[in-house]
């Protein structure tokens, strides 16, 4: 597990690559799509099939809600990372049953609040790409980070 990071820690230009990978379940995307996304191509293969997406395929919520789990175990940020909102999402492919998910993230700004002088924003761009190194989202978030001094 990487060391908890403050702002002072990011830099334009750094990159953090997942530190696991998130294999994705036709149950996953049934589970997800019945509880917060119930369309007919997030839950039966058959309606997927004589869909737009040509078969099952995952909701892009479930996408980004496992991209979250691999950004946040992969940039250990101190107090957690608190989001500061998200600029851009972008869902370039489906994501199916047996895709296995992983991110890149680049470091794109980094700022002191304006509004909170003990954190800055670090805007981050993230591609998750699944295991034919297709990217799969493309987003822009901006997370806070406080900084060293103010933990003393």
């Amino acid at each position: 597990m990487p060391n908890e990071l403050y702002f002072e820690d990011f830099y334009v230009g750094q990159k953090f690559h997942s530190l696991g990978q998130a294999k994705v379940t036709a149950e996953e995307i049934k589970e997800f799509g019945s509880k917060y996304d119930p369309q007919p191509f997030h839950l039966d293969e058959a309606a997927g099939e004589n869909s737009f997406f040509k078969g099952l395929a995952a909701s892009g919520w479930l996408t980004a809600a496992i991209v979250m789990r691999l950004r946040v175990q992969s940039i250990v940020v101190a107090g957690g990372m608190i989001g500061a909102g998200v600029e851009e999402m972008r869902w370039t492919e489906p994501v199916r049953p047996g895709d296995t998910l992983r991110t890149e993230i680049e470091v794109v700004g980094v700022r002191q609040s304006n509004s909170r002088p003990e954190f800055g924003v670090v805007r981050t761009r993230t591609l998750a790409y699944n295991q034919d190194n297709v990217v799969v989202l493309r987003s822009t978030v901006n997370f806070l980070a406080p900084l060293r001094d103010s933990t003393k």
